[in-house]
């Protein structure tokens, strides 16, 4: 089993130096997806909802987690990214969340892709849970990347 990048040999945590990393095209994407009751989709998807469009400031928000991402997880460094995208796809019994996150750099951009559908999911929650508390968040999960040594990442 190989060791973890971020523990030292002492067994510290580290920021993992990639200075002498390849500077590549990298990009991630990620989905989740909120449960919720079919009134409560109708007037989301309607932008219907009394908040206003909730879509848009979900997407907003998932923008903008992903460019903060390294405020919010401990040792990811900070990314110059090329593009962030947030997208909806209405399910019957609520809505997918899919994430894009791209940068030329060292590094990846997983972390980024995965915190903006996770903050996107916790504005739909936020922005609808006047109609429906029993909502649920989850399969949150990197569908792929691409970029970097290790090559390209698809899940199955």
């Amino acid at each position: 089993m190989s060791r973890l990048s971020h523990i030292n040999e002492a067994g510290d945590a580290v920021m993992v130096d990639v200075s002498d990393k390849a500077v590549t095209a990298r990009t991630a994407i990620a989905e989740g997806f909120v449960a919720m009751a079919p009134e409560t989709l109708a007037l989301v998807t309607t932008g219907e909802a009394k908040k206003g469009d909730v879509l848009a400031a979900a997407r907003l928000a998932g923008i903008m987690a992903a460019k903060r991402t390294h405020e919010l997880i401990p040792l990811c460094h900070p990314l110059a990214l090329t593009k962030v995208g947030v997208d909806f796809a209405w399910e019957t019994n609520g809505i997918t969340v899919t994430a894009t996150a791209a940068t030329n750099g060292p590094t990846g951009v997983e972390m980024e892709a995965l915190t903006a559908a996770s903050v996107a999911l916790l504005t739909l929650y936020d922005m609808a849970k006047a109609l429906d508390r029993a909502m649920v968040l989850g399969d949150i999960r990197l569908l792929e990347k691409s970029g970097g040594r290790s090559g390209d990442w698809r899940a199955e």
